[in-house]
Parts: C-alpha cells; structure tokens; sequence
C-alpha cells in the first residue's frame, strides 16, 4: 500500500499542497511568529508556498493572521519575505 502524504493548504494562494512542499509559519507558545523549517516546532502552524507572491496575497487577504489567530506586525512580514528569497 502506497504511503499517504499529508496535504496541507496555502494561506496565500489557497491550494491545497503536499506538507513537504510548503513552509511552515508558526506562532509559539510565546507569541513569536516565526518559520518551522523543521516542520516539528511547538506552536500554532500555517502553511505557505516558498514564494514570494504567495507571502503577498496571505498579507492582502490576512491569510496568516487568520490561521494563527492573531495579528502580525508589518516588521515579521518583512523578516519572513526576506527568509524566503
């Protein structure tokens, strides 16, 4: 029997993707937003596509803040662009 891969969806582009391809954004018990590039930190996760435009629609739309329940400040928006490229 074949291994099932998980998918998960994008919050910018809003299609559904397997786990491995995405990034995963996560809130810590803290409140620190940051990037899981484990896939395994503790925290609230939302997933994005490695891109660029992705990253700028879930910042229209408020993708992110609605997946993490809170709000983002404009200066985690620029970290996360820039640990993107």
């Amino acid at each position: 029997m074949a291994k099932k891969i998980p998918l998960r969806q994008c919050t910018g582009c809003r299609i559904s993707k397997a786990k491995n391809d995405l990034i995963r954004v996560i809130k810590t018990p803290e409140d620190i937003i940051c990037l899981d590039k484990t896939g395994r930190q503790n925290g609230r996760g939302a997933y994005i596509c490695p891109n660029k435009d992705c990253l700028e629609k879930a910042m229209k739309s408020k993708g992110l803040e609605k997946a993490l329940k809170c709000e983002i400040p404009k200066e985690i928006y620029d970290t996360l662009l820039k640990e993107l490229i």
